[in-house]
């Protein structure tokens, strides 16, 4: 293994190398600034820089694993969870430091070298799943070592550059934005945070006054006309059914549906839409979405000579309230000529 160490040492900065490259000191309080920040407990920064510690001894193990031969892939794949740790990165950073901040060039190079470490990992890993042998393979294992390399790297930019940017620059109200949005991805190698006090609530679509021309949603806005042509866009049909079961919407698009439904069939009950053998299924689904017993239930058919995925599911509020049912139909005919070629 001492052609991985000399590797190392050339790029200075890896994990797996004896000389580390000295950490950058700049003069705009800018490492202060994040140093105080990941202090703070639940603090985006605070849960990046545990994150970090997470990956580091992660790729500390994948490096054990390279030595001793043993449980390599297992390592390999915990790792990879860094995958999870770069999509933060590339959903509430990047984005903000390039577009607001105008720092294009640090941005651009390191969202593209985290892109190349999950790829070239991902490929790794499925390369020697379908053929074991080439964990003893010297050009698998050169392409490992740099890859791992390249995270280490990472990590130390991370420390070193990126995040000291964003301390310098960000306010504290993008923070309670970014904390807001951090809470809906999964922790990478690291348990549940609790959101930050102060982050950003979540919006409540009750509590948003409907005025104007415009539909306030909690993640966005839409002109009905808007609203319109997008779910008619969408290549299921769609029909929804309202916490007293009856029919309220369904949406329209020009291709030809499976399943007609007339504009008269709004305003009643939906079991008025079945055939009599149907009607108690179709009362029993939607007693359990009521009862919380289930939230989504299967039928498949078949029409038109192709199968169709037919889906009911529970629509609930954001407190698990129960609202209403959605029915989604889905000609699944393009599934099965994609996979018979």
């Amino acid at each position: 293994m001492e052609k991985r160490i000399d590797k190392a040492e050339n790029v200075g900065m890896g994990i797996g190398s004896n000389v580390k490259a000295a950490p950058l000191k700049r003069q705009d309080g800018a490492d202060e600034q994040y140093l105080a920040l990941k202090q703070i407990e639940n603090h985006p920064l605070n849960i990046f820089a545990l994150e970090n510690e997470a990956i580091s001894e992660a790729l500390r193990e994948l490096r054990a694993a390279m030595e001793s031969r043993e449980n390599l892939i297992t390592a390999l794949d915990k790792a990879r969870e860094l995958s999870i740790h770069y999509a933060e990165k590339g959903d509430l950073l990047y984005p903000l430091l390039k577009l607001k901040y105008h720092f294009v060039g640090p941005t651009d190079i390191m969202w593209t070298v985290d892109d190349e470490i999950r790829d070239e990992m991902k490929a790794l890993s499925n390369s020697a799943k379908d053929f074991p042998s080439l964990i003893e393979d010297s050009t698998w294992n050169e392409r490992l070592d740099v890859v791992v390399t390249k995270a280490e790297d990472m990590l130390y930019k991370e420390e070193n550059i990126i995040f000291p940017l964003c301390a310098k620059n960000f306010s504290e109200e993008e923070w309670a934005d970014i904390a807001r949005d951090f809470d809906d991805y999964k922790p990478c190698l690291i348990g549940k945070r609790p959101l930050w006090e102060k982050a950003t609530p979540k919006k409540n679509v009750k509590d948003l006054p409907q005025t104007g021309d415009m539909i306030d949603l909690p993640s966005g806005q839409l002109t009905p006309y808007q609203l319109d042509a997008m779910l008619n866009t969408i290549p299921i049909e769609l029909t929804f059914v309202d916490e007293n079961d009856v029919n309220r919407y369904f949406n329209d698009g020009d291709d030809m549906k499976l399943f007609k439904r007339p504009l008269t069939a709004l305003d009643r009950e939906v079991y008025t839409c079945h055939p009599p053998k149907f009607e108690p299924m179709v009362r029993s689904i939607i007693a359990d979405f009521k009862a919380g017993n289930r939230d989504c239930i299967d039928i498949w058919s078949s029409r038109d000579n192709q199968p169709v995925l037919i889906k009911y599911m529970a629509v609930r509020d954001k407190k698990h309230n129960y609202v209403g049912t959605l029915e989604c139909v889905q000609p699944m005919g393009f599934a099965e000529k994609h996979f018979s070629h």
